[in-house]
């Protein structure tokens, strides 16, 4: 078996407004799973990953924002999940996970390393080729193993792998990279695709040694922590600048099946089970149209065509979905806080924001707390908070004294007082805070033994 390095650094707007800075696309629970239940990108990659028995051991190269979303959804699944001490690029990310494995795990300069993104929609057949990668890798048929995606049209939006040598659709062995090109104009494609070319994958196979190797031509690796600290001396560049285009000799296997980048709304509606999730009434007439609504508000569509519809706190989306490629444009325009994150603990999510003349400020969420979860034990400088339990039971502790909450209590947290609450039972608040700087960093945590 090998060591599996997911990535899952991303974050943006392609499908907004569902997707954030701090919820990314690979996190939408609009997929189904074969037991019927809503799963997401992400979770799709790791069940995969345990039907094909490739579950040896994997680790998560991701952004401290993403930290509680993916422990979330890991669903108790066993894995490591190293966490960027600020946001770089593919490769200082990739040189921190095998980092990890080197000098935390202990792993051999011979473990087989594997490398691949969180958020790709395939099949089964996609990971027979990672263990064919993974042999090449441990045979020594190139330094690097990468997979060629067989293209289906000239995307400019992928890069391109060029082989020595055309590949035929049943080949299962390694073939040698002559170039990699980074995403074309259209003509260059075509010419690419006339070349043999392949789509990259973004899937990489290595001995641990040979990337060890690598990150010791930027600093010298006594220690996991010693990288951590220094992590900025690492170049800020992506992982095929870097190694795969530097490499001595690449090797590229071919992946001849399903793959798609889920990465607008007009690619994720094709793969969705229905074309209506949340409270939504589709009347007559309607065709080709997607509505997908976090709100508890309903939604009504009559009458329309080739539309997406997507609802949630932080906004409205109505969508050709010709055009789904270009919302990331306009939503960087609309700037605003997230109106919903999963944390450790469960979720939030904000209702109503209001800012007065005199830049007061009160803001309104609703917190759900999973059984046995709790709030860290900390202290705001800038706002007061109103706490009303609305169901379940739980543990409140307001500056060091204990006392036992449930539907009905309501308190008040002054500024500069000390708090947290632990759920018994699930537990939902409605939370109204004041002040004159309603932010997430106006947190200090400090240590409290439940």
């Amino acid at each position: 078996l090998m060591k599996i390095i997911l990535l899952s650094g991303g974050s943006g707007k392609r499908l907004w407004p569902l997707s954030n800075d701090s919820r990314s696309k690979q996190f939408l629970k609009l997929l189904e799973s074969p037991n019927g239940e809503p799963e997401s990108m992400f979770q799709r990659v790791i069940r995969q990953i345990r039907e094909a028995g490739l579950q040896d051991h994997i680790t998560v190269a991701t952004s401290l924002s993403q930290k509680d979303i993916i422990t979330n959804q890991l669903n108790g699944f066993q894995a490591d999940v190293v966490t960027e001490p600020s946001r770089r690029d593919t490769f200082p990310a990739i040189a921190l996970a095998t980092s990890y494995l080197a000098l935390k795990k202990h792993c051999s300069r011979e473990e087989i390393i594997v490398v691949m993104p969180c958020d790709q929609y395939t099949d089964l057949k996609y990971f027979e080729t990672v263990s064919l990668m993974a042999q090449a890798a441990e045979s020594d048929a190139a330094e690097l193993i990468t997979m060629g995606i067989k293209p289906t049209y000239a995307s400019t939006k992928f890069g391109y792998i060029v082989p020595e040598e055309n590949v035929s659709e049943n080949a299962k062995q390694p073939i040698s990279v002559t170039r990699f090109t980074e995403k074309p104009h259209r003509p260059q494609a075509e010419t690419l695709l006339r070349q043999g070319a392949l789509w990259n994958g973004g899937v990489f196979a290595f001995k641990l040694g040979y990337m060890i190797d690598i990150i010791q031509r930027y600093m010298t690796l006594d220690s996991f922590e010693q990288l951590y600290n220094n992590y900025t001396d690492l170049p800020k560049i992506s992982f095929d600048y870097e190694v795969a285009e530097r490499a001595k000799s690449v090797a590229v296997l071919l992946y001849n099946g399903a793959w798609k980048d889920l990465g607008t709304w007009n690619a994720l509606t094709e793969e969705l089970h229905d074309n209506k999730i949340g409270n939504v009434v589709l009347g007559h007439d309607n065709t080709n149209t997607h509505v997908i609504n976090e709100l508890d508000q309903p939604i009504l569509c009559i009458g329309t065509k080739d539309l997406v519809v997507a609802a949630n706190t932080d906004g409205i989306l109505v969508c050709h979905k010709n055009e789904s490629e270009n919302i990331k444009a306009y939503a960087d325009q609309l700037a605003c806080r997230p109106m919903y994150e999963e944390r450790r603990w469960g979720t939030y999510k904000v209702i109503s924001h209001v800012c007065f003349p005199d830049r007061y400020q009160a803001l309104t969420k609703i917190l759900c707390i999973k059984s046995g979860c709790n709030i860290s034990y900390q202290i705001h400088r800038h706002r007061d908070e109103i706490w009303t339990f609305i169901d379940g039971t739980g543990i409140l502790v307001l500056d060091g004294e204990v006392k036992t909450v449930q539907r009905g209590c309501t308190i008040h947290i002054k500024k500069g007082q000390l708090h947290a609450v632990k759920a018994i039972t699930d537990l939902q608040i409605i939370e109204v805070q004041s002040g004159d700087m309603l932010v997430e960093e106006d947190i200090e945590r400090f240590d409290w033994e439940w």
